[in-house]
């Protein structure tokens, strides 16, 4: 049908179909070192990526293929005709080229195609904006993408599709072509979902086979995953009543009957101290960034250096791949849950966390950020769970029902800002400020610091250390750390500091791409405990997870406190309790010792043998032990938040 009515249509299809396999071809090249290559494996990622982009394409072609079939043949030619043809090319090649540029800037930061990340930041406009500003040259970009929109359409000009187009009337035998136009969409939209594009073990092989696009509206789609809907279940009751066997340690008491309650009372085994704790919660931090695990770039001499003055953890796991995934673990000290994180849910506040231990124990309780807190929603969270709010806010409120209060950090406090907040130096001055004000009223604090210089464009204040500014993760990870050391000298001197812990651990870590679902080496993180009162350094060699990691210091405090946490104190565990969770927004991931059980939608479930020396997983047969194990965990968690069970009574 090249010279006829529908011209401009094939081209068009024909034209992204084109570009799409030459983008899916550079990521294929891209990651030829992570994948597992084989003649049918590279023609199943073609093969699918083309029949996924079939489905794109009849989603955007919808209204333009209605149109063509209904509007009549003697207007043919007419300037609506032609106005709405144009139009309709011009916006659909724009978006289309766009989207082929974000991919690949997407892909070079996370190793995927669209997903739940990219909605999100859809949301935070003005910081995405503004991380691309000050990442990308902008005028140039701008000016490629107009230009190949232009180029384009001039080839489909030279080849005559608009002229024909507009000349040619609408025959009968077209009739069944447009009308099949409308049904594969229908088709895609009810029967196709974009995980019947994960046919492989290797993850790279199930990304590059997907569109960005089909993946993007599908993560919007499924941004909130139903447990029971999408996830393995068993018999709740008997889930809670082996959760509460895990839970069991040598200190802590159940407080309920109810069979659905976890609420115990932790008993201490050192004498309370209520020392100060700063904590510092550090941007996409990976545990290999440190010399102590092999780093040979020298990146971290401050935090090398504390290892040895110090409790730290040897072996400590984040739960998730985002800063929400790592607050969500942090704060509630639960497993993750399956799509978006509770940080980000509407019913996110009233909720036990380890603030309330803190409360407990007369502390004031404040969330420092040197961004905007409106951002993922973090102010409703911190704020809605007791905490009051330091940020660099642009005017966003959070709800008026909250009583915590909020502080703006002024424009004269600010000596460097980039796109995601103040630089790390600022934001711990204002904690210095803060804690002087509490040292003045003799009111012991908790701290939490969210950290933001560790995140492109890895910009930070020109000439604090060897490596120039914007100029990658290197450099930004150098500056972390630097940070880090002159805040120590800072307060050294302060009268307050004998009596103040400083506790730091990544909320994630910088990448978690792998060949496998879950990459578990990337979710090795760093965690340390540093001027603990009457506490010789330690090395916890223990398999931990940060949801463990409020739990354990609160032991070494020697604090009795009501517990409605699935972390533990380490120290008071044996290696049978010992485990670890990771995930992502899809998959759920349950680590004992070397032995990795995975839950993923569709009510699957893998089972993988675990050598951390190559970062490799061994797939293994299905194991109905693990299997109830992994969902006594996950299910019994997803339970508590749907009733309400995580709140305050």
């Amino acid at each position: 049908m090249k010279n006829s009515r529908l011209s401009v249509l094939n081209l068009f299809v024909l034209q992204f179909i084109i570009i799409s396999f030459i983008l899916r071809f550079a990521f294929y090249i891209w990651s030829f070192s992570a994948i597992d290559f084989t003649v049918f494996g590279f023609l199943r990622i073609l093969f699918t990526g083309v029949f996924f982009d079939i489905g794109v394409i009849s989603f955007f072609s919808i209204f333009y293929v209605l149109y063509l079939l209904l509007f009549p043949n003697k207007y043919i030619g007419n300037i609506f005709d032609k106005t709405l043809t144009y139009g309709f090319y011009f916006i659909t090649t724009l978006i289309f080229t766009f989207s082929f540029f974000a991919e690949f800037t997407f892909w070079e930061e996370f190793q995927n195609r669209f997903n739940f990340i990219a909605v999100d930041y859809l949301i935070y406009t003005y910081e995405v904006v503004q991380n691309i500003n000050q990442s990308y040259p902008i005028p140039l970009l701008l000016l490629i993408i107009f230009s190949l929109v232009f180029l384009q359409f001039l080839i489909l000009k030279k080849l005559g599709a608009f002229r024909v187009t507009f000349s040619t009337n609408r025959t009968k035998a077209q009739h069944l072509f447009l009308i099949t136009g409308l049904l594969i969409p229908v088709f895609f939209g009810f029967f196709i979902h974009n995980s019947d594009a994960e046919w492989s073990k290797n993850t790279y092989e199930n990304e590059i086979s997907k569109a960005g696009i089909y993946s993007f509206f599908a993560a919007f789609q499924n941004n909130e995953l139903s447990y029971t809907q999408f996830y393995l279940t068993q018999n709740i009751d008997q889930s809670f009543s082996r959760l509460k066997e895990k839970l069991v340690t040598q200190n802590a008491t159940f407080l309920s009957n109810d069979k659905f309650s976890i609420e115990r009372k932790i008993k201490s085994y050192h004498p309370e101290i209520k020392p100060n704790i700063i904590f510092i919660c550090l941007e996409s931090f990976d545990a290999n960034f440190l010399t102590h695990f092999g780093n040979k770039d020298k990146l971290t001499p401050n935090l090398d250096s504390l290892l040895d003055q110090s409790v730290y953890f040897e072996n400590i796991y984040a739960t998730g791949t985002r800063t929400v995934r790592g607050m969500e673990a942090i704060m509630l000290s639960v497993p993750p849950s399956p799509g978006r994180s509770i940080v980000k849910r509407e019913e996110n506040s009233n909720l036990y966390n380890i603030g309330d231990v803190f409360k407990e124990k007369g502390y004031s309780r404040t969330f420092f950020y040197g961004g905007d807190g409106y951002f993922d929603n973090m102010n409703n969270f911190f704020g809605g769970n007791g905490f009051d709010i330091v940020d660099r806010g642009r005017g966003y409120l959070f709800d008026d029902s909250f009583k915590a209060k909020r502080k703006n950090i002024e424009d004269e406090d600010v000596h460097f800002e980039n796109a995601w907040g103040i630089s790390d130096q600022d934001i711990y001055a204002q904690v210095i400020k803060e804690a002087d004000l509490s040292f003045e009223v003799n009111k012991p604090f908790f701290n939490f610091i969210m950290t933001t210089s560790n995140h492109r464009p890895y910009s930070y204040p020109e000439n604090s250390i060897d490596i120039p500014s914007g100029n990658g993760r290197n450099g930004a990870v150098k500056y972390t750390d630097f940070a880090i050391g002159e805040f120590l000298n800072k307060i050294k001197d302060k009268p307050w500091f004998s009596n103040t812990v400083i506790a730091i651990m990544a909320d994630h870590c910088s990448s978690s791409a792998g060949r496998r679902e879950l990459n578990v080496g990337k979710y090795h993180i760093p965690a340390i405990i540093y001027n603990l009162p009457n506490t010789p350094n330690t090395k916890i060699k223990a398999q931990a997870s940060q949801i463990d990691f409020f739990p354990t210091l609160f032991g070494y405090l020697g604090w009795d406190y009501t517990s409605n946490f699935y972390g533990m104190d380490i120290n008071t565990i044996d290696v049978s309790q010992q485990r670890a969770f990771i995930g992502n927004y899809r998959k759920l991931g349950l680590l004992r010792g070397n032995n990795l059980s995975i839950l993923g939608d569709q009510k699957k479930s893998y089972f993988y043998r675990y050598d951390k020396k190559t970062n490799a997983l061994i797939s293994e047969n299905s194991n109905s032990k693990r299997l109830q194990d992994i969902i006594d965990y996950y299910q019994t968690n997803d339970y508590r938040y749907k009733n309400k069970l995580m709140n305050h009574k």
